[in-house]
């Protein structure tokens, strides 16, 4: 007889630590959960509204391609528009949501276990500067994430949101923008003379691209021509012998012009993962740069066959101003500048609260001689961080903070400035093309510091009532 030996009971934790250090804490081809996108956004505490998810799935996802519609047109980055979607249909019952966005456009993908999916698809034609309806919308999804408001309810709301007029009439936005050229040319060293040579620059620009644009022009063409009639002008006072420098009124009246914001949220969306929604605004913004340069070349053109000397609209700029005066203008342009983004009147004096800090922080940054492409950096950082805390506590999303505070980094007067040499002086290809080069890494380090604010400053934003809201959730 062969003697029967029980087999060795296994060892439990021996077994769990070997899966541990085999197998990762979940399977490698999991999708990860949608909701997970929500964390560190202002909507990561949303509660459900149980019992009405499924019996009409349909109207649920067609207003939530409406609420994008709504944020993109009024210039939301993709992130948050991707993280009201996922907040909307989760607060409202929707578990089985897929998202994708692009340059224009926003495809949701609902697919409920044992069910007919549904994919529903919006493409966002037209762009409109809105800052107080992008604030609205904020609140609206903000209401929506803590259960609050009904999907009925909702659609009135946004509905009164789209048909609400904008803050600021048309002919105080027309005097923002030319008090912002004013201002930006009194910043960057110009005379009394320059400035007042700028504000009815800007005055006569806006006037001509508004009828363009009745005239549904397109934006390159109506970008083109306002360039060439700031530099029009500012040769012409070269011509007549007027006190101010050409230069720093041509660099005046086309940083308005400039889609410094474009930039800088086209990197934000590399940043945080959307390619196609980053180089479409790259594309978008270098158009813009081309048709500047473009304007500005035919001027030149213009001016050269009748004998005009040549003007250097790519000189360098240095300001003379003391400080003081410095940060009273660059208030003021801020100021103006939310005017003529029609920010809502509650974050105009904060905007330029911030907008102050960032400048001081870009200036003593400076000094300390942490050089051209650091000091920005830093600078950004600064604004990133008091962008979200002030926005959040205000009820606006960050950008509408953080887009007219770094408006004074400068950062899209650098790569005009090196388009400019590389397009009209080929001589001088190689200088133009090492300022591109400089010029975007500026760009990428205020961009990326503006989102590393916005990440450094969640723990300082999160809700006071957040562990209470996770344990009604879990309840319900």
């Amino acid at each position: 007889m062969i003697p029967v030996v029980p087999l060795p009971r296994p060892n439990k934790a021996a077994r769990s630590v070997l899966r541990k250090l085999v197998q990762g804490e979940s399977p490698p081809t999991a999708p990860m959960n949608i909701v997970d996108r929500l964390a560190g956004s202002p909507y990561a505490n949303f509660t459900i509204q149980v019992g009405k998810a499924e019996e009409s799935s349909r109207k649920t996802i067609d207003f939530a391609l409406r609420l994008a519609e709504t944020m993109f047109r009024y210039g939301a980055g993709a992130l948050e528009v991707e993280t009201s979607i996922i907040a909307v249909t989760a607060a409202l019952g929707l578990r089985n949501i897929e998202v994708d966005i692009t340059n224009q456009s926003v495809i949701i993908n609902y697919a409920p276990r044992d069910a007919v999916p549904i994919t529903l698809l919006r493409v966002v034609r037209s762009w409109t500067n809105n800052y107080a309806g992008l604030v609205e919308v904020h609140e609206l999804v903000t209401d929506i994430a803590s259960g609050g408001v009904t999907r009925d309810e909702a659609y009135r709301r946004l509905d009164v949101i789209v048909k609400k007029p904008k803050p600021f009439p048309r002919w105080l936005v027309s005097m923002a923008e030319a008090v912002f050229a004013a201002a930006v040319v009194g910043v960057i060293g110009g005379t009394f003379v320059g400035t007042i040579v700028a504000f009815l620059t800007i005055l006569l620009a806006g006037q001509v691209a508004r009828v363009l644009g009745k005239w549904r022009v397109p934006d390159f063409f109506v970008t083109s021509i306002s360039s060439f009639i700031v530099t029009m002008v500012a040769l012409v006072c070269f011509v007549l012998h007027v006190p101010l420098s050409p230069s720093v009124v041509v660099a005046g009246g086309i940083l308005l012009m400039l889609p410094s914001g474009r930039l800088v949220s086209a990197v934000q969306d590399a940043i945080n993962g959307f390619p196609v929604t980053a180089s479409g605004r790259f594309l978008s913004a270098f158009l813009t740069f081309g048709a500047i340069v473009a304007g500005i070349a035919v001027a030149l053109v213009t001016s050269a066959v009748f004998g005009a000397d040549r003007l250097d609209v790519a000189d360098t700029i240095t300001a003379s101003l003391p400080l003081y005066w410095v940060l009273v203008l660059v208030a003021l342009a801020t100021v103006a500048i939310c005017i003529a983004e029609q920010t809502a009147i509650k974050l105009l004096l904060p905007t330029m609260a911030v907008a102050l800090i960032g400048y001081l922080v870009y200036y003593f940054g400076m000094e300390l001689g942490l050089g051209g492409r650091f000091a920005p950096a830093v600078a950004a950082v600064v604004i990133g961080m008091l962008a979200r805390v002030i926005a959040l506590r205000l009820g606006a999303p960050q950008l509408v903070v953080a887009v007219p505070s770094i408006i004074f980094l400068l950062v899209g007067l650098s790569i005009f400035r090196a388009m400019f040499v590389m397009t009209l002086t080929p001589e001088d290809s190689v200088t133009g093309a090492v300022g591109i080069f400089n010029a975007l890494v500026i760009i990428l380090a205020v961009a990326a510091g503006v989102v590393l604010g916005d990440n450094i400053a969640r723990p300082f934003t999160r809700s006071s009532n957040g562990p209470r809201d996770k344990r009604r959730n879990r309840r319900r």
